[in-house]
């Protein structure tokens, strides 16, 4: 029993002590190393990425494997992997454009107003943002709403082929209503 406890003691105190601790804040850091820590390769930390400087997240493999998907035409799957990459970063505006994108095909629109909602936060006025939103409108078939929309992205972009396509579609549109 004594070997056991000398033993819980002697990690405890390994543990401790490869923590660093600075007084001024009273916060534990471990993996900010110190000037002149080496790895355990005994190379010098300096140069080497800290996770602040990492430029990957791990919401990038979703988000590509999901406009892939949107790509194909799979709208269910894309829609699947934008949901995970939302999960994984909260705060990817894309991610959420990309979410309400897909739940627009499948004709969620409940979803879609809620994505776009969030993605607003996130990404702003932009031309892309007014340009989905004008098209989710165009599939519900409201189209005074789809035109205000597609406008706002013209105004911002008015050299854009895709807000330009997209008013050709509106005005296609309002010419051959079908009842």
């Amino acid at each position: 029993m004594k070997r056991v406890i000398a033993a819980a003691a002697c990690l405890l105190m390994a543990v401790l002590a490869g923590c660093q601790t600075d007084i001024t804040d009273g916060v534990v850091r471990t993996n900010e190393p110190s000037k002149g820590d080496v790895t355990s390769f005994g190379d010098a930390f300096d140069g080497l990425k800290t996770v602040s400087d990492v430029e990957y997240y791990a919401s990038d493999q979703a988000v590509a494997e999901a406009k892939n998907q949107f790509r194909a035409e799979n709208y269910g799957n894309a829609g699947a992997l934008f949901f995970k990459a939302t999960q994984l970063a909260p705060n990817d505006g894309n991610a959420w454009m990309g979410l309400a994108a897909c739940t627009d095909r499948i004709h969620r629109f409940d979803l879609s107003d809620r994505a776009y909602a969030r993605a607003f936060k996130l990404v702003g006025a932009t031309p892309e943002y007014y340009n989905n939103v004008g098209y989710s409108f165009l599939l519900r078939g409201k189209l005074q709403d789809a035109r205000s929309n597609f406008l706002k992205a013209y105004e911002l972009a008015p050299n854009d082929p895709t807000v330009a396509n997209n008013l050709k579609l509106l005005s296609s549109s309002v010419q051959n209503v079908e009842r």
